[in-house]
């Protein structure tokens, strides 16, 4: 699998200038009831990691449910064309960005109608494609879904090990916003060694203050909830990577958090493998997820994790990966 691309963000970032570039398409679009004779439970699926992770690009939709990028193109061309995906390509300093695709308004009424809901209640707008393209934290999102992505598409070559679980920051505040309000959190499992964690993706435009602030309230979270997930801080570059680690060890060992951090400058450059390393005095190893829960043997899952009546189709966590693909899909 190739290695992470460095997500651009801030000022003199790639997504400085941007511009949705979306594809024409016919001013009528497919019916949805019709749509039920070609959505297949990947395409579906597709529809709600869109819903719940808000933009995907094509590269990383083809690592997720697909054999190659050309079979994950061809069809979201078709997808695109009967308004199931809308997408647009951000404008770039140099070369191309890839197509980065979003819920299009027929995937929208799609997802409404096995919810039992309107558009209105589905959160979906005309605007939403927009929104998104000019959002100022399109780089920040792209890269929480980049680095999970990878973690995730390692199953389909590697199964008993990936993300068994993925919730984006809007379900995590859904939550536990009134304690902590992290930018996703996920199980890493491999055989029978669990790994919980909460991410933070850090861009370096926070001060190391306020990202140390954040720590009392993931210790207060595991002290309110009587279990503790691990926290995992990717930063952009190894020099925050090291600033961060020397304001962090010691409120992290004063708290009981477990804590590892990493940097593009690994996860760029090594297509898998040791990327994490322990937050302690003076440990600056690199090592696996699954090292880490071997390491931390007395971390749990978060509470609040199982179905309640108040859940909803559209509140219930998307499994990382899709479902085997169907016959002609």
């Amino acid at each position: 699998m190739p290695a992470l691309p460095r997500p651009a963000v801030g000022p003199g970032s790639r997504y400085t200038a941007r511009a949705a570039t979306t594809r024409p398409r016919p001013a009528r679009h497919t019916d949805v009831a019709a749509l039920s004779r070609l959505l297949t439970a990947r395409d579906l699926w597709l529809a709600r990691m869109l819903h719940e992770h808000r933009v995907l690009t094509t590269h990383q939709i083809a690592s997720l449910a697909y054999t190659s990028l050309r079979s994950a193109q061809r069809r979201m061309r078709t997808l695109h064309q009967r308004g199931v995906l809308d997408s647009f390509r951000p404008l770039t300093q140099t070369g191309s960005a890839p197509e980065h695709y979003t819920l299009g308004p027929a995937g929208a009424a799609v997802l409404a109608a096995h919810a039992g809901c309107d558009l209105a209640s589905l959160g979906w707008r005309p605007s939403h494609t927009g929104r998104i393209a000019y959002s100022p934290s399109l780089g920040h999102d792209l890269g929480v879904n980049e680095l999970l992505t990878h973690l995730a598409a390692h199953g389909r070559t590697t199964p008993g090990s990936g993300l068994t679980l993925w919730l984006s920051e809007r379900s995590c505040a859904r939550r536990w916003g009134d304690l902590v309000r992290p930018d996703a959190y996920a199980h890493w499992r491999d055989g029978e060694h669990l790994l919980p964690f909460f991410l933070e993706y850090d861009t370096g435009s926070q001060p190391l203050a306020r990202v140390a602030a954040k720590l009392t309230a993931y210790a207060t979270f595991a002290t309110t909830a009587g279990t503790r997930p691990a926290l995992l801080i990717h930063t952009r570059t190894a020099s925050r990577d090291q600033a961060l680690r020397r304001r962090l060890t010691t409120p992290a060992r004063e708290l009981g958090l477990n804590i590892a951090t990493s940097s593009a400058d690994f996860t760029t450059t090594q297509p898998w493998g040791p990327w994490w390393s322990p937050l302690g005095p003076g440990d600056t190893r690199r090592i696996t997820l699954t090292s880490l829960a071997l390491r931390w043997s007395r971390l749990g899952p978060a509470a609040e994790l199982e179905p309640t009546d108040a859940d909803t189709a559209l509140t219930l966590p998307v499994p990382p990966l899709p479902p085997a693909p169907e016959a002609g899909s």
